[in-house]
């Protein structure tokens, strides 16, 4: 369903069906196993990364990040380095940051400003659309092409504000990829939101334990007593799972008309709609960015692989009518009770890691409320193939009927 005001009686309903049933729907199938090893197997993590990560669209950045024509920063939240820049008419590209010579790196620092890239290491020399035009001492080169040696382009899709990078060159536009999504997604004025905060936590776990527990909130009555779970009605929960992996969770508050107090106040996106700002929903696109937005800003949520037992977190605001220079004075309070919440999610990872790894660990038997982890696990084994995917490490493919929007 669309977020829309003819759906507020269907979602209510909906809602309420949620509240009182008391077995998971007739049609909803059995989920079997998520077997243990696909957090730990080095070989089925091996084809995760090839397979998956390295082909996926991947949340890197916002334009504020690119202020102005020449504008630039490396980013290595794809696993490769690559500089996003912006070019002299206006546009946002991304190359690899390697030159084309001997693969030095283009740039050495973290961001910066030019009119070009110029190699350290030898001299040679690119626009910002990727192009050679400057080889010192090319006559001692024998049938140089400069045509030849463009930096790599890297695919770079934007969502309003938002930057993507996309390794795999044949990949589906995003757009197209998020399908329903993207129509969903425009009610929050992605274009004209600005960057408020952004923080990094390196946490020792597997990517996935982390973000398994961004896709389902079961856990809240446990991990997040004294502050989630104060307002939120987990039994309420509505799931919509969408082709390619991306999904959608709506939560009512336990009051339906209460209001966040630490909200009151700031600047309001005008375009949303009711049912979006008078519940919690949390948008995931697939594999690895969690958006829960609401009417005054919304947070992104990334969650990258950084080896087979590491990843890193990291958390960025978005909100409307933000002044860097003049913050509205809510923003500090918001922004610490954010990281007190994501501090709860991120306390128990090490340990859980430590416990996947023993031989206490065998599987997952995920219930209906938990549906969105294992529609993330088909997902990757149909990125990596079926037919590769060992029978040991392999899920099944169960929730096909339960996909909309196709």
């Amino acid at each position: 369903m669309e977020l829309n005001r003819d759906t507020i009686a269907q979602v209510q309903d909906a809602m309420d069906f949620e509240r009182s049933r008391k077995t998971p729907p007739e049609d909803f199938p059995a989920l079997p196993d998520i077997p243990g090893c696909r957090y730990t197997d080095a070989e089925f993590l091996a084809l995760e990364e090839e397979r998956m990560w390295k082909r996926s669209w991947r949340y890197v950045g916002h334009t504020d990040q690119l202020p102005e024509n020449g504008s630039w920063f490396v980013t290595r939240d794809t696993g490769s380095p690559i500089v996003v820049t912006r070019n002299m008419d206006g546009k946002v590209k991304a190359f690899y940051n390697t030159c084309q010579h001997r693969g030095a790196p283009l740039v050495t620092e973290e961001k910066g400003q030019s009119r070009g890239f110029v190699c350290g290491y030898h001299g040679w020399s690119y626009t910002l659309d990727g192009r050679l035009v400057a080889v010192r001492d090319k006559r001692d080169f024998v049938e140089l092409d400069m045509s030849c040696r463009s930096l790599v382009e890297v695919r770079c899709d934007l969502l309003g504000t938002l930057i993507f990078l996309n390794e795999d060159p044949e990949a589906q536009p995003l757009k197209d990829h998020i399908g329903p999504m993207a129509k969903e997604l425009e009610q929050y004025d992605l274009g004209n939101l600005r960057l408020v905060d952004s923080k990094r936590y390196d946490v020792d776990c597997n990517v996935k334990v982390l973000l398994d527990a961004f896709l389902e909130v079961y856990h809240i009555s446990s991990i997040h007593q004294n502050t989630v779970d104060r307002f939120l009605d987990h039994r309420g929960m509505l799931v919509t799972l969408w082709p390619n992996g991306h999904s959608r969770m709506m939560t009512p508050n336990r009051r339906p008309d209460w209001t966040d107090p630490g909200t009151i106040g700031m600047p309001k996106i005008e375009t949303i709609t009711p049912v979006p700002a008078e519940n919690n929903v949390s948008y995931h696109i697939f594999p690895n960015l969690v958006m829960p937005p609401s009417d005054s800003g919304i947070p992104l949520l990334q969650f990258i692989p950084r080896g087979r037992r590491k990843c890193e977190v990291v958390s960025n605001w978005l909100a409307p009518d933000h002044d860097p220079a003049d913050p509205h004075p809510l923003w500090k309070t918001r922004i610490d009770n954010w990281t007190r919440i994501l501090y709860e999610d991120l306390q128990y990872a090490p340990q859980i890691q430590e416990s996947l790894e023993s031989k206490g660990f065998r599987g997952m038997p995920l219930n209906y409320q938990e549906r969105r982890i294992y529609h993330w696990h088909e997902e990757l084994d149909r990125r990596i193939g079926l037919n590769v995917v060992t029978e040991r490490a392999r899920v099944q493919q169960v929730l096909k009927d339960q996909v909309t929007g196709g």
